[in-house]
């Protein structure tokens, strides 16, 4: 199972997205343009009729000269629980913690669950210096084309990578785990 982003942060989602996009005096097809999102898409993401992927809001955020952190509203002000990205009726789910944007870097903190057979896939296009991982508990999978690697609970590790990659947890008995993922600030083009 997928699952997909609660309905109330998609909502707060999309009109965070036409803010900023009409602060930047941008039209729907030239965001789609800087962004590689098709118009349809990013009308339906800001209408909250889409439940777009993180992949699709790493581009549209990229486009907009932002972080998906930023969108999400995670930094100065968020709630010190966290926003809930993502979850699955099997009862997994993932947590932005907290962000800090500089000029060049945004540095994300998440915590996820991942039980049963659900996974989450990850990787976007936008380059990234790495993920650093900490399991709690369990023993997470991180599969990236047909290697396989497993942090077990108490065990850390770093992902590099430029492809889609996926987490799950080992055997499907559940995994409990930390990331702190290092996203590069893609400047969108100008127009």
């Amino acid at each position: 199972m997928t699952g997909g982003m609660r309905p109330a942060v998609v909502a707060q989602l999309g009109d965070r997205i036409r803010a900023a996009r009409q602060e930047l005096d941008l039209s729907v097809a030239a965001l789609a343009e800087r962004s590689d999102v098709s118009r349809r898409m990013l009308t339906q993401i800001e209408l909250g009729q889409a439940n777009p992927s993180v992949s699709t809001l790493d581009r549209v955020a990229a486009g907009l000269g932002t972080t998906f952190a930023a969108l999400m509203g995670a930094g100065e002000g968020a709630a010190p629980d966290g926003i809930e990205v993502w979850s699955t009726e099997n009862g997994s789910w993932s947590v932005l913690l907290d962000a800090i944007d500089t000029e060049q870097l945004s540095v994300e903190t998440w915590k996820w669950r991942l039980v049963e057979a659900d996974e989450r896939r990850g990787g976007s296009g936008v380059p990234s210096p790495g993920m650093m991982i900490h399991v709690i508990e369990g023993a997470l999978e991180v599969v990236i084309g047909t290697d396989v690697r497993v942090i077990e609970a108490g065990g850390s590790g770093r992902v590099v990578t430029d492809k889609e990659y996926v987490y799950r947890a080992r055997d499907g008995q559940g995994a409990v785990f930390t990331s702190v993922a290092l996203q590069s600030r893609a400047k969108g083009s100008a127009g």
